[in-house]
């Protein structure tokens, strides 16, 4: 199934305008093809028009989640595997940009929306750029639970996002010993034919032996890794399967590819999920 999806990708991409390499600093939505479903949800944070939008698409299947509006390598990649196997996507749309940046009372705020997970991440993360307020956190930390809650109502039963790096900022060598994340890593598996900023990032063990098996780039964060407010942090304190599917910018068909990875990984390593009465 794997290579059949990637074959009929191959053929695709050989006739769509993918601007790859690109490191694009704004957020190009793709085009929504026919049939496909899609419902908004409005959030209010003070001057920021921050909006999700569910993109879904034929039988139910995987739900992917996208929380930073200039990742859109990943949406197009995602669009690409749920036009064949069906599923659906969250896609964060707040102007295009990485950052929250709103005003509140007469003052900037800004955060990395990936960092609003538990109340330390939201302090931390407003810190880092300047101003915090109890209005401000409160706003952020009821901004999280309606994003989770339009993701997947009620508790998730996993977790899978999509996540973009530009070159040579970040990737899987990031984790090796010396480098900055060496403790967010318990284990990590390295392909060295493949592009470092491509890789998998899972929190638990059992989704870590079925990725490696296909020998990709993957992580498997640590359960002692310090609370940043990230999601990985959030769905690993909370004992949920967790996956971020992270390349390079433009990687679109690497992208298409890991993705096919982390979901038949989810699947075996979690088939209960997927034979739920719908």
């Amino acid at each position: 199934m794997i290579q059949k999806l990637t074959c009929k990708l191959l053929f695709l991409f050989a006739f769509i305008n993918i601007s790859l390499g690109s490191t694009l600093a704004y957020a190009q939505h793709p085009p929504v093809f026919e049939g496909m479903n899609m419902d908004s949800l409005y959030l209010d944070m003070y001057s920021l028009p921050l909006k999700l939008v569910k993109y879904s698409y034929g039988k139910p299947n995987v739900k992917f989640l996208v929380i930073h509006d200039n990742e859109d390598t990943g949406v197009k990649a995602g669009f690409e595997y749920i036009r064949f196997s069906g599923g659906s996507l969250v896609d964060s749309q707040y102007g295009g940009v990485r950052n929250y940046s709103f005003s509140h009372q007469d003052r900037r705020y800004q955060i990395d929306p990936n960092k609003i997970y538990s109340a330390y991440g939201i302090m931390e993360g407003l810190e880092y750029y300047g101003a915090t307020h109890p209005d401000v956190n409160a706003s952020l930390n009821s901004a999280a639970e309606m994003i989770l809650e339009f993701y997947h109502a009620g508790k998730p039963d996993y977790i899978f996002t999509l996540h973009n790096n530009t070159d040579g900022a970040f990737g899987i060598n990031s984790y090796l010993k010396g480098y900055e994340l060496e403790l967010v890593a318990d284990s990590l598996h390295i392909n060295f034919s493949m592009d470092p900023d491509d890789l998998i990032l899972v929190t638990d063990n059992k989704l870590f032996t079925e990725i490696k098996k296909h020998n990709v780039n993957v992580v498997l964060q640590s359960r002692d890794a310090a609370d940043d407010g990230s999601l990985s942090l959030y769905a690993m304190q909370k004992n949920i399967p967790y996956i971020n599917v992270e390349v390079q910018h433009g990687h679109q068909l690497q992208n298409l590819q890991l993705i096919e990875i982390a979901v038949s990984a989810l699947k075996k390593a979690y088939p209960d999920l997927f034979n739920k009465p719908r």
